[in-house]
């Protein structure tokens, strides 16, 4: 498996793996935020780019809204930056206007350096010691991520942790998907395996209701465009509905390209799913293949449990005792 150094940050070196499936998918991970850099997928006899990746690593630190990463702590809001466990109090670095916490805080798991495993052609491990406290967290915390492939073009992410205290965790894979190299996503299709989401307020912050998507635009359980005419963009968690098959993974979501008819499907153990539109999107930088990234240039479908779990007892259990083991396992399903 070629590995190769992409750049350094603070005199440390950050690598790339490449990995690949025996059909001719082929994947490029980063070590630095656990990065899904580059992904492409065979369709009519040439590789389609299917992810939005950058060139450098000074672009990724500057200039990435997390392409590809592995957030963590805790993917996602916490309001106020705040949670309690077992009756302690915990305050985190509030990195989202101010006021909240975002993917884990401004030196989240998708800005760190990931130690590169065990690697060959087709698989890679990455890990990353947590330190007690890190953020404002609580135990240090262990963490492992896994890509693999699957034939024909299935990857694979498999992403584990375990902690000697009693702390959060709440990982996703955050890569940004285009299947046809348009200027942007809003005439993929979409279906989502979700009767539910949970609405948030002008911050993003999840109000606290579970309400049914029958009769709202965010209404997919049968394939329609991501562009509406009600104008809605999506940050959205969405509750996957579906029950888990002989593998523990539940159908998420199928998203289709109508311009290559390239299919992507999700398929994950996670109780939720994140969908973003990046409407705002407006990277200054070139991506790859020197593409430019305007609004709206890829889609995000993260699996995960639900935003600001920890302060909504009706929510997803987020809380990691050190007598247990986080493992979360998603597939994204090329066809």
């Amino acid at each position: 498996m070629p590995v190769r150094t992409f750049g350094q940050i603070d005199g440390a070196p950050v690598l790339e793996a490449e990995i690949g499936s025996l059909a001719g998918a082929r994947a490029r991970i980063l070590t630095y935020g656990a990065v899904l850099r580059d992904l492409r997928i065979p369709v009519g006899g040439a590789l389609q780019a299917v992810t939005l990746g950058l060139n450098s690593i000074e672009d990724y630190v500057q200039h990435s809204p997390s392409f590809g990463a592995v957030p963590g702590r805790f993917a996602n809001r916490i309001a106020n930056g705040r949670f309690s466990i077992d009756g302690a109090a915990y305050t985190l670095d509030r990195n989202y206007l101010g006021k909240h916490t975002l993917h884990g805080g401004s030196r989240g798991f998708g800005k760190r350096v990931w130690k590169l495993g065990d690697h060959d052609a087709h698989s890679v491990s990455l890990s990353l010691v947590s330190e007690d406290g890190d953020m404002g967290f609580p135990g240090e915390l262990r963490a492992t991520c896994v890509y693999r492939f699957a034939e024909p073009a299935t990857l694979r992410v498999e992403l584990r942790a375990v902690a000697d205290k009693a702390t959060l965790v709440n990982l996703t894979q955050h890569t940004y998907f285009n299947l046809d190299g348009s200027p942007d996503i809003l005439d993929h299709e979409l279906e989502l395996g979700c009767d539910f989401y949970t609405p948030a307020d002008s911050e993003l912050i999840p109000t606290g209701e579970i309400r049914s998507v029958a009769g709202t635009a965010y209404d997919f359980r049968s394939a329609r465009t991501l562009r509406n005419a009600q104008g809605v963009s999506y940050d959205t968690n969405f509750v996957v509905s579906r029950p888990q098959g002989p593998e523990g993974l539940a159908f998420v979501a199928r998203a289709r390209s109508p311009n290559n008819r390239l299919t992507l499907e999700l398929h994950s153990t996670e109780p939720g799913v994140q969908l973003y539109s990046a409407a705002g999107l407006n990277c200054p930088v070139p991506g790859l293949d020197g593409a430019h990234y305007g609004a709206s240039a890829g889609f995000c479908l993260e699996p995960q449990a639900f935003p600001d779990s920890p302060n909504r007892r009706h929510f997803t259990d987020t809380v990691l005792r050190p007598d247990r083991e986080y493992v979360q396992v998603s597939e994204f399903r090329f066809a």
